[in-house]
C-alpha cells in the first residue's frame, strides 16, 4: 500500500508484485465500485479479464471497471505493476 505513506486522500494506489509464474487472486470491484488503472513496471505476464487473456509489459496501462473480472499471472521475470483506484466521479478536475 502507498496511499498512505504518501499521504493521498482521493484514491487508492498499491504497489504489486508476483514472483515468477505465480498467480495473483481472481477478484472483482463489484462491492465497492472501484474502477482501476494497472501500470506494470517490472517483468511481464497476462491478465485474465472476463474469461479472456492479454500479455503485459514495461510501460502498459490496463483500465479496469468494477464489475471485470480480473486475475493477474506472472511470467517467467516475474510481474510488478501499480495499482490506482478510485470509484467513478470521486475525483474532479478544476479547469
Amino acid at each position: 500500500p502507498l496511499r498512505q505513506a504518501l499521504g493521498v486522500s482521493a484514491f487508492g494506489i498499491n504497489e504489486l508484485e508476483l514472483p515468477p509464474g505465480a498467480e495473483g487472486p481472481e477478484h472483482d470491484h463489484a462491492a465497492d465500485g472501484q474502477e482501476e488503472v494497472y501500470v506494470v513496471i517490472r517483468g511481464g505476464g497476462r491478465i485474465r479479464v472476463g474469461g479472456t487473456e492479454s500479455e503485459l509489459r514495461p510501460g502498459q496501462y490496463v483500465f479496469l471497471p468494477a464489475d471485470a473480472r480480473r486475475q493477474m499471472v506472472a511470467g517467467s521475470e516475474g510481474l510488478a505493476w501499480v495499482g490506482i483506484g478510485c470509484q467513478p466521479g470521486g475525483y474532479t478536475a478544476e479547469q
